[in-house]
């Protein structure tokens, strides 16, 4: 009785294998070809949305820092305020500038005198031309100096190059700045622009006045037009940058803050879509085995985009192709096959 058992179990688990082979597309006992479900390549409408993390950026932004070195006696910095352009920051000690501007115009005054007294004495023709020319060349000569001593007066004073809002202040009065110190920020925000980076594969397609999406961590979302993009592709990562405008009220977002962008691409209406489940990858390439003639052939194929069942090919397929989508395992280059259905492939937009 337990001997009956015993073959009744073996001869269960037999049949049970044998079910699951032939369900799975195995060979089935007499070298009988595996059976296999076939997609026909048929061009396809492709729609795809890229998504980057962006950086949120003031259409203006500037530290605001001395030409020169010395001590802050003024300091007009009301953080977090609003300041027109022109508007004067901070201004630099200048009384030694201020001394020797007193002192070239009290030489000038004297030239000047002095050149007119010889110019009448050259009518006059009691003064040679040498002497009046070298009069002239003083006087001019301390013209430039008052030129140059204007210049440097007005590289202690500190003005908004922009109207916008100006930060913290690091700085106190009396301080002493040099060129290296940041008195404060002043930002333009009225306006905000993001930076973003897309892979060169995906970017082709992208030129400026292209419309993204732009969401913040809180869900909220505003258009955006691309107004720039960087010329050269970054050679470390392949990527390339792109500057958008963002459209509307800008509240929800601060320079600074990460953003996610999406890029709605144009669509392919010829593109060639396989389900990803079909794709055999190897060491260096993808590979889909193709049906000819009733035999297996492997093509290598290069893929772009992905949906969560489909995949884009760029190159190694073309319409009217027959791929396995089934029974890849068992498959072999140039073994016979038997077509157990053709199936169709309706593909998703990302």
């Amino acid at each position: 009785m337990k001997k009956a058992n015993l073959v009744l179990i073996s001869l269960l688990v037999f049949v049970a294998t044998a079910c699951d082979k032939k369900q799975s597309g195995a060979p089935a006992a007499g070298g009988a070809p595996p059976q296999v479900d076939i997609i026909i390549i048929q061009p396809d409408t492709f729609v795809y949305t890229s998504e980057a993390g962006g950086t949120i950026i003031a259409n203006e932004f500037v530290e605001l820092r001395s030409e020169v070195s010395g001590r802050l006696v003024q300091l007009n910095i009301n953080e977090g305020t609003a300041v027109s352009a022109g508007n004067l920051i901070a201004k630099i000690n200048d009384e030694e500038l201020q001394a020797q501007k007193r002192k070239i115009k009290s030489n000038l005054d004297i030239a000047e005198k002095t050149v007119l007294r010889l110019k009448k004495l050259l009518d006059a023709n009691g003064l040679n031309q040498q002497d009046y020319d070298q009069a002239l060349s003083s006087r001019d000569g301390l013209l430039a100096d008052l030129d140059l001593i204007d210049a440097q007066i007005r590289k202690t004073e500190i003005k908004a190059p922009f109207s916008g809002i100006i930060g913290l202040r690091n700085v106190s009065p009396g301080a002493y700045v040099t060129p290296t110190t940041v008195l404060a920020t002043l930002q333009q925000i009225e306006q905000l622009k993001v930076d973003f980076t897309l892979p060169e594969s995906e970017a082709s397609d992208l030129k400026a006045g292209h419309m993204v999406e732009v969401m913040s961590e809180n869900g909220t979302k505003i258009g955006a037009v691309i107004r720039a993009i960087e010329p050269q592709i970054n050679t470390g990562s392949r990527n390339i940058k792109f500057r958008a405008v963002i459209n509307g009220q800008t509240n929800s977002f601060q320079p600074g803050a990460f953003v996610n962008v999406f890029v709605n691409h144009e669509p392919d209406v010829n593109a060639i879509l396989i389900p990803t489940n079909s794709i055999i990858p190897d060491s260096r390439t993808k590979k889909v085995a193709t049906i000819h003639n009733g035999k297996v052939l492997f093509k290598v194929i290069e893929t772009a985009q992905r949906t969560e069942t489909s995949a884009r090919v760029v190159s190694g397929l073309s319409p009217g192709d027959s791929i396995a989508i089934t029974g890849l395992l068992f498959l072999k280059p140039e073994i016979p096959v038997a077509i157990r259905s053709v199936q169709s492939h309706t593909a998703g937009a990302k």
